[in-house]
């Protein structure tokens, strides 16, 4: 009984220490899904892996960790959002806003990104392998 006890307690006082996990808000998913404006959205997390994404609203919304491999955000305006961690492997990024955005530790290997605004995004340990950029901002050893 009292190890019981014991293990009872020493799992609620690990509850308590560790952080809850953060994960996207499933109303903010379904509001993107079904609308495509979802401006300020917390979707930190969120598998939307082949998702078509294109001319969505996505301003300031809360991306970090998102999985978007092979969406297509085409026109898409994610202008100040926080894609910090986020998995774009084979996205394409046509005419995608993305002014201001933190980019910091986005995955964007084999992503296809033509023409799109980057000024002023946070742009640390990126990965561009074999990424397509054209008339973008972002170095891979020339435009």
């Amino acid at each position: 009984m009292k190890v019981l006890a014991s293990l009872a307690i020493s799992i609620s006082a690990l509850a308590i220490a560790l952080p809850a996990a953060h994960a996207e808000d499933p109303a903010h998913v379904q509001q993107l899904l079904l609308t495509g404006e979802c401006a300020g959205c917390d979707l930190s997390g969120a598998d939307l892996s082949t998702t078509h994404l294109i001319g969505t609203d996505l301003r300031g919304a809360n991306l970090q960790n998102a999985v978007l491999t092979d969406a297509n955000l085409e026109g898409a305006d994610l202008s100040g959002a926080n894609l910090s961690g986020a998995d774009l492997t084979g996205a394409f990024m046509t005419n995608a806003v993305l002014a201001d955005a933190n980019l910091n530790g986005v995955d964007m290997t084999d992503v296809d990104i033509y023409h799109a605004d980057v000024s002023g995004a946070s742009m640390e340990d990126i990965d561009l392998t074999n990424a397509q950029v054209f008339g973008t901002n972002l170095s891979v050893g020339g435009e």
